[in-house]
């Protein structure tokens, strides 16, 4: 028989909460310590349980259970500053509170971490299969010395090209890739300067004469065009040697080709081959009578191929903390953005009419001819870039401008600060990530150095960890168990 209070000891400070108040809250942990009738269940429920002094004792952590005798006594549940949110969600599990207890402000920020923790989990399982062994028997130095030579090479390999901090060849790697980007760059610069795209056109326009004015005025095209072209030849070599190594070492090919950067490699590359082709066979298949249509044609095929190399530049997010941040931020804000477009085209669909009828009927320039045409001066407006193409001359069209321009700085703030803190959020954490990289070859050499012999209850603390909860085990941690092997 229990008294009218219970004593709850968690992590050594005690408490007194009356059976009253646990009895409204039947499913929580608590709650059922009021149903049992023998010890044996109070111990199911608890870590330990002092039946003279009618205590029982928690393991747990006490400042987040001071957060829900809270909520049992006054109904409020909120996060603690100083914990993490995703801890404080598993001290909820233990203690049998919902989730949806909790305050709509710390529910949206539990929300959010629980969102960001699946994109972590979702990232670190395709770096596994990229990266990480199939199973123990696939570990380096299992198997036949042939094997073990050859999963040594492309582990060296999968350093030198994933992990720029493994090393001297993967620093040289990655700056040869980033010293070809730039080149890229430059070169596409350079081949849209006005007296290039004059000798260009010199040379569009001798194919239309015969065969021997066609050599000379190739001729005539200088040497810089030459240049350029072999510039783009060695950097898209380079550029497609890096590829294939990355497709060589990864484990699943299937989704190494549907990684983003790796899309995007593929469509910067290929327009360099597929121009070769089509400006090889432009001449030597050229339909007879087909005149400038046929060579218009193919002349703007070629320019939308080589205005692809553009996408060169996004290759620097391999190397680029920076956009693998912005990168990541666009990933977890598609909410806000769809909110930022929402906002703009509401106040778009709204003003656009105010400045056309304003217009229309006291203006003496008739600038706005339309209502869909005034949606160009209505983005321009509430964007502030105000370009000046279209500006309403009377008092009623200058009014409803100003109040475009105050919605548009207002509108757009609220999801603008919430995209800012992500973005500050998501560059701190691939920070840290980018110091455990770092850190991590000095870990391997001295993991390589000092054979670590485990014995079976050890491996067995270490594992347990890894398994809290029940739960499976990620490739991860299977590929750690490989190297925790108990000794004979």
């Amino acid at each position: 028989c229990f008294d009218r209070t219970a004593i709850i000891n968690v992590g050594g400070i005690r408490y007194s909460i009356p059976w009253s108040t646990l009895e409204e809250f039947p499913l929580t942990r608590l709650g059922k310590l009021r149903s049992c009738s023998n010890a044996e269940e109070i111990l199911d429920l608890c870590d330990d349980y002092d039946a003279h002094c009618n205590e029982f004792f928690f393991d747990r952590s006490p400042s987040a259970f001071r957060s829900i005798v809270t909520f049992l006594a006054a109904g409020k549940l909120r996060l603690l500053r100083e914990m993490c949110a995703l801890s404080f969600q598993e001290e909820l599990l233990y203690w049998g509170v919902e989730e949806a207890s909790l305050e709509w402000c710390c529910l949206r920020k539990l929300r959010l971490r629980q969102e960001e923790q699946r994109e972590r989990l979702r990232l670190e399982e395709e770096e596994a299969e990229l990266t990480a062994p199939q199973s123990c028997e696939e570990a380096p130095g299992v198997g036949s010395p042939e094997e073990g030579r050859l999963d040594g090479c492309m582990h060296s390999l999968r350093d030198m090209v994933e992990n720029p901090h493994s090393g001297i060849p993967g620093k040289i790697f990655a700056c040869l890739s980033v010293v070809f980007v730039a080149i890229t760059a430059v070169t596409l610069c350079v081949s849209t300067m006005p007296d290039l795209r004059e000798e260009e056109e010199r040379v569009n326009a001798a194919v239309q004469l015969t065969d021997k004015t066609q050599i000379s005025s190739f001729g005539e095209c200088s040497q810089r065009c030459y240049n350029i072209f072999v510039l783009e030849t060695v950097c898209v070599g380079w550029f497609s040697l890096e590829f294939l190594l990355r497709f060589i070492q990864t484990q699943s090919k299937w989704t190494f080709l549907r990684t983003p950067l790796n899309i995007i490699d593929v469509v910067a590359i290929l327009p360099y081959y597929v121009t070769l082709i089509v400006d090889s066979l432009s001449v030597s298949d050229r339909p007879t009578g087909s005149g400038n249509n046929y060579l218009e044609k193919v002349g703007l095929v070629l320019r939308v191929l080589r205005a692809l190399r553009i996408f060169y530049v996004m290759r620097l997010a391999r190397h680029s903390l920076g956009l693998q941040t912005l990168g990541l931020t666009v990933r977890r804000c598609t909410r806000e953005f769809g909110l930022l477009l929402l906002f703009l085209c509401v106040a778009m669909a709204l003003f656009s009419p105010l400045v056309f009828l304003a217009e229309s009927e006291m203006g003496a320039k008739q600038e706005f001819t339309s209502i869909p045409g005034s949606y160009w001066w209505a983005v321009i407006s509430m964007t502030t870039v105000g370009y000046g193409d279209m500006v309403p001359r009377s008092i009623p069209g200058q009014v409803v401008a100003l109040s475009s321009i105050l919605s548009g700085i207002l509108l757009m703030a609220f999801p603008v600060t919430s995209i800012f803190h992500t973005f500050s959020r998501s560059y701190l954490e691939l920070k840290q990530e980018q110091n455990r990289a770092t850190r991590l070859p000095q870990y391997t050499n001295f993991l390589n150095l000092t054979p670590i012999r485990v014995t079976a209850p050890i491996s067995l603390v270490l594992l347990a960890p890894l398994s809290k909860g029940g739960g499976m085990l990620t490739k991860k941690q299977k590929s750690l168990m490989c190297f925790l092997r108990p000794e004979e």
